[in-house]
């Protein structure tokens, strides 16, 4: 081999690197797989928090920073308002008519209610409508006698008073308040009057009329109770219905319940006294308009949205062994008060009964009727409303 061909072969061959640059090449190495996995880590922390943000639950903890979700959110200074629908209040009346809790001293006495009483105890009386009365939030009744031991009766064709402890058919009946305003409240004279309030005060129930009115509270509502006589100068009325809504609205009755004991006795139709003096108590500010005296059911008229029950009929009534009409009714109806003061819904209900649980003879235990004897009811209630004269 000559020594050209010597010296490109050694010229050919790799050349070992010197020590100072074997040095700085492995630092650049391991600078190199420092930056790698540096990188590799900050992607691995930035995927796990993305994650977190998107997938984990608002109470999870944060691997990284041990602060909640939830902690984050209530340290963000924005106002939540929350809003919630205003309650409304539903309360149901039943109103029911004559309930003479009691007999006339003439009477043939085997056969009057007292002797049913002696018999049976004051739960028999009531016992048939009880569950309806129970399952209401007020019943209202016209309780036409008195409770009284009084022998100073007036001198009148009839007369009717029970002992004091017949309030217990009220009690025991779930009847919560009377209306005192009729023609045989004073039957013994102004002291049978004052016995009655007297005994109903002691059993816890409400009474009003004449010049009383009461206020109650049902459910949290304020119910105005009026109750007018309306016999001697009918439409000469018209200004205490006027005082008296006036006076429990000032009260702060929400809703206001009035009763008329008015009309002529028998009569299928409302006279004209009647229906001025009903339609004049809507006008005025009353939800509800309810009367008796006529002993048989009326009609019933919708003014201006609101309900007038002409007349309601006997119901447990101890002024006739053997009444020849026997039909009643319970009348109900359900208000329902809001923020804006009472719905328009005028939700009622009509249910026809009959005032003894016996046909040929007045038991004095008023039962609600069925089938056809419902139907037949509720029909003579339907006519019966046609004959009202239009305003």
């Amino acid at each position: 081999m000559t020594q050209s061909t010597q010296n490109i072969a050694k010229s050919t061959q790799p050349r070992k690197p010197s020590p100072i640059k074997q040095h700085y090449r492995k630092k650049r190495r391991k600078a190199t797989l420092f930056a790698v996995i540096l990188v590799a880590i900050v992607l691995l922390i930035a995927g796990f928090m993305i994650y977190s943000i998107l997938f984990a639950k608002p109470t999870e903890k944060s691997n990284v920073s041990g602060i909640s979700t939830e902690e984050v959110y209530d340290k963000i200074d924005v106002p939540i308002e929350i809003t919630t629908p205003e309650p409304e209040i539903s309360f149901t009346v039943s109103v029911v008519g004559d309930c003479t809790l009691g007999t006339d001293e003439h009477f043939n006495y085997a056969r009057s209610l007292n002797a049913y009483y002696e018999k049976h105890g004051p739960a028999y009386f009531l016992k048939n409508v009880k569950s309806i009365f129970e399952a209401d939030d007020l019943t209202i009744a016209n309780l036409e006698g008195t409770f009284t031991d009084s022998t100073s009766r007036v001198d009148k064709t009839y007369a009717f008073k029970g002992p004091k402890e017949f309030v217990n058919i009220l009690t025991n009946g779930s009847v919560e308040a009377v209306t005192l305003a009729n023609n045989h409240s004073r039957d013994y004279g102004t002291k049978s009057l004052s016995d009655t309030k007297a005994t109903l005060d002691s059993a816890g129930v409400i009474h009003f009329g004449y010049e009383e009115t009461s206020v109650v509270d049902v459910k949290g509502v304020k119910v105005g109770l009026i109750g007018i006589y309306e016999l001697i100068d009918h439409t000469g009325r018209a200004k205490q219905v006027k005082e008296h809504i006036a006076k429990v609205k000032s009260e702060g009755a929400e809703v206001i319940i009035v009763i008329f004991h008015w009309g002529i006795e028998r009569d299928a139709a409302p006279n004209s006294h009647q229906t001025m003096l009903a339609r004049l108590a809507i006008d005025e500010g009353a939800d509800l308009v309810c009367g008796h005296h006529p002993h048989v059911l009326q009609g019933i008229e919708v003014y201006k949205g609101k309900n007038i029950v002409y007349s309601l009929g006997n119901f447990c009534f101890g002024g006739n062994s053997n009444p020849s009409d026997k039909d009643t009714m319970i009348f109900q109806q359900t208000f329902t008060l809001t923020k804006d003061g009472l719905k328009e819904d005028n939700v009622t209900n009509v249910i026809p009964c009959s005032l003894s649980s016996e046909k040929n003879r007045n038991n004095y235990q008023p039962t609600p009727a069925t089938g056809d004897e419902a139907a037949r009811i509720l029909k003579k209630i339907e006519d019966r409303s046609a004959l009202i004269p239009k305003p």
